[in-house]
């Protein structure tokens, strides 16, 4: 089976990198180096579901909790931020290769040559207060570009292993750069082991984390500075529950509840240089790393950010799922391809996972219904942004579940191995 290349090049068609020829380094047609876990986003668009929670600041003139000026809201915790709450769609583009990116070595360092793709980002709020599902008007809440980049070692300054570099920049005033290590095969079971993301604020003392439960993470809370207010409906659905609000990563946990995954490359990035805040564990990779945001969000002093954002962790999960899909009874006048989604097991209480279509032609009429086994790639990621502002810092969490965007076309050869 294969899948139609439908990436999106933010790039001229005509440019790829290469180093400058001076006779010094390798030859102009030299073969780009690898893109390791990157390979499997080449050249391609990925689209699914997710779940996004953050905590807006708020202020004076809000009407999310302050109808009027004559009573503004302290600046206390419960009060000093909005909780959003954002289910989601996310569409995710992916160039081809860029080629030879070179980086100059100073000194005993000798050069090494990067390979990468750029990205395209795009998720839009789907909530709908009066069904508590993801079916609501389109609202776009996000955009993001820039390049996922392969990193090859460096033996001497500094001296680091492979790593993957994602260098971003997002229309609200902020860049990232964040590097981690290379991708890790998952071990038994293949299904990955995601672990708890927590979007309760905490004050930093001495270095350490004093979270401050605020009463918009309760989930039957329905008179508190939260968008949506009432989650009677999304409680009802399984869309956001109370074991949602507590772990965002239960969204994940429970899409992949409904699947088989038969293997797992994992990674992580972090924007920090020292311990990142996020579990699990981000590895220390070099001095590199870290944000940089616009006037507004960092404030006029250091005491009064509007929304800086300190740090950025995020994991990311490319996992084959095993399938099948069924080719119902047909017709010489049944028309054809014909668009199949994968089966799944439901789970009570929980949305259906993103699930990508296959095209299938069948060589012949088809008398009964023919079980056909199939894998395809999903794209899972549990990403968390920390604001600063208010004395606290709050956890700003995404999660989504992508797959090919595209119909994957089966190929004839595959019916000789169909029930």
């Amino acid at each position: 089976m294969a899948a139609e290349k439908s990436g999106i090049s933010l790039l001229p068609p005509d440019f790829h990198w290469k180093p400058v020829d001076f006779g010094d380094g390798p030859p102009k047609d030299a073969p780009p180096p690898p893109l390791a876990v990157l390979e499997n986003f080449r050249n391609k668009k990925f689209a699914g579901t997710g779940f996004n929670t953050i905590f807006r600041p708020n202020n004076v003139f809000s009407t999310a909790t302050s109808p009027s000026l004559v009573n503004p809201p302290p600046p206390q915790p419960s009060t000093a931020a909005v909780l959003e709450l954002n289910l989601t769609t996310e569409t995710l583009y992916f160039s081809d290769q860029l080629g030879n990116v070179p980086n100059r070595g100073f000194q005993n360092q000798g050069d090494i040559n990067l390979n990468g793709i750029s990205y395209l980002q795009h998720v839009k709020d789907v909530t709908n207060t009066g069904t508590g599902k993801a079916d609501g008007e389109p609202t776009d809440i996000h955009a993001e570009t820039g390049f996922w980049m392969n990193v090859p070692a460096s033996n001497v300054n500094p001296v680091v292993g492979n790593t993957l570099l994602r260098m971003a920049s997002i229309p609200h005033g902020t860049t990232i750069n964040a590097q981690g290590g290379p991708a890790v095969p998952q071990g038994e079971p293949n299904a990955p082991s995601i672990g708890k993301r927590d979007i309760t604020p905490f004050q930093l003392q001495g270095g350490q984390r004093i979270p401050k439960h605020i009463e918009s993470q309760i989930a039957t809370n329905s008179d508190t500075p939260r968008l949506p207010k009432d989650l009677t409906l999304f409680m009802k659905e399984g869309t956001i529950t109370q074991a949602i609000l507590s772990d965002p990563a239960t969204v994940l946990n429970n899409v992949n509840a409904q699947l088989t995954i038969t293997n797992t490359l994992t990674f992580n990035v972090t924007t920090s240089n020292s311990t990142p805040f996020s579990p699990p564990p981000v590895p220390f990779v070099t001095e590199g790393g870290g944000t940089a945001n616009s006037a507004f969000l960092v404030g006029a002093t250091s005491d009064t950010p509007n929304a800086n954002a300190i740090e950025m962790d995020a994991t990311f999960w490319v996992e084959t799922v095993t399938s099948t899909i069924t080719i119902p009874v047909s017709t010489p006048n049944t028309k054809l391809p014909l668009p199949l989604q994968p089966a799944f097991k439901p789970l009570d209480g929980s949305p259906p996972p993103p699930l990508p279509t296959f095209l299938v032609t069948p060589p012949q009429t088809v008398t009964q219904p023919i079980v056909m086994n199939v894998k395809y790639t999903q794209i899972q990621y549990a990403q968390i942004v920390y604001l600063q502002f208010a004395g606290l810092v709050w956890p700003h969490a995404s999660v989504a579940t992508l797959v090919l965007a595209e119909p994957i076309v089966i190929d004839a050869a595959a019916f000789a191995t169909a029930e």
